[in-house]
């Protein structure tokens, strides 16, 4: 359900894997509805399934095991496409950034997705590479190794030249500094995620948070720059840097620091974890997030056609691998 670049990325990999076959797929852009899915999702190949609007007909005639849900980054806007796919008891698998932890902030719709997912006895997940691996579940996993954790620092530093256009749009590539402030206000500039990682780190680790802050600054080109989707002028922005924090007893117990931006000298996560022992990781190069997104979605259909029922984070759902094995 949603075939803009992630969807795509998903179906690209459930076509070409073992033991994955994609059976139907929703979309409400007219453009794509009633063509070949893999004509639509750029393969050289046909899929015979025919794109769709109709998420019931498609449900009832494709008779599928899962959904894989990539249709926007907003928790309240996805809701009702959730309710009707668990309506039809089908588990879901979501890329929604909101869904990867959202017992902190929207507690109530939590619940509301849990109830409806516990009634249709499917499981619903939302994983993604951030939130849902580098800066939450990754984290979380390197202190399986620790007798004390005291703080963690996570680092996610982007060259955005090889991401989507949307997501260079999304931190704001392109657009003068009042026009950047203007849309972080409106919420339309910014990652999302920082606050559901801090959380589920928080919960992982026992911790009860007093608060979370996450503040946005642009970086702006100074020469201008481009990438192979958007030029951007000198002197307006090329991106931003979003540092997310989550406060425990008044101190900073949880600190996430995130820069993507055209022309990044540096692409790398690194994961700081101070206790017993401390610990110390990075990733040259980073982990790419286009590639990764759909990877790990695809790598959960198995975990949660295997779970109980009800809504389910990265913490509660085995760790995915590629074999699956």
């Amino acid at each position: 359900m949603g075939l803009g670049p992630i969807g795509a990325a998903v179906v690209a990999q459930v076509a070409g894997r073992p033991g994955f076959t994609p059976v139907g797929a929703i979309d409400v852009d007219p453009s794509k509805v009633g063509r070949d899915l893999g004509e639509v999702v750029g393969l050289d190949r046909r899929l015979r399934v025919v794109v769709s609007s109709d998420l019931r007909a498609v449900a009832k005639a494709a008779r599928p095991d899962v959904a894989v849900l990539c249709t926007s980054s907003s928790l309240r806007t996805v809701w009702p496409q959730i309710e009707a796919v668990v309506k039809l008891r089908l588990p879901i698998v979501s890329t929604t950034e909101e869904l990867a932890y959202p017992w902190w902030n929207q507690k109530a719709l939590s619940k509301r997705i849990d109830q409806a997912a516990r009634r249709a006895k499917v499981a619903v997940v939302g994983t993604g590479v951030n939130p849902g691996f580098t800066m939450d579940a990754l984290p979380i996993t390197l202190t399986g190794v620790c007798r004390e954790v005291t703080a963690i620092r996570v680092n996610r530093v982007q060259d955005a030249r090889s991401r989507r256009l949307p997501f260079q749009q999304k931190i704001g590539c392109g657009l003068t500094r009042a026009q950047f402030q203007a849309r972080v206000d409106a919420g339309t500039v910014r990652h999302v995620g920082l606050t559901e990682s801090i959380a589920m780190i928080a919960g992982a680790m026992g911790w009860k948070l007093d608060r979370v802050t996450d503040e946005i600054e642009p970086v702006v080109s100074k020469e201008g720059i481009s990438s192979p989707l958007l030029t951007v002028a000198a002197g307006r922005v090329c991106g931003l840097v979003q540092d997310g924090v989550g406060y425990v007893g008044g101190k900073p117990l949880v600190t996430l620091h995130m820069e993507a931006y055209l022309g990044a000298p540096e692409s790398y996560d690194s994961v700081e974890v101070i206790g017993t022992p401390s610990l110390s990781m990075k990733i040259a190069g980073g982990v790419h997030g286009d590639i990764a997104t759909a990877s790990i979605a695809v790598n959960s259909i198995p975990k949660v056609l295997d779970a109980p029922p009800g809504l389910h984070t990265m913490r509660t759902l085995p760790i995915p691998s590629w074999a699956n094995k």
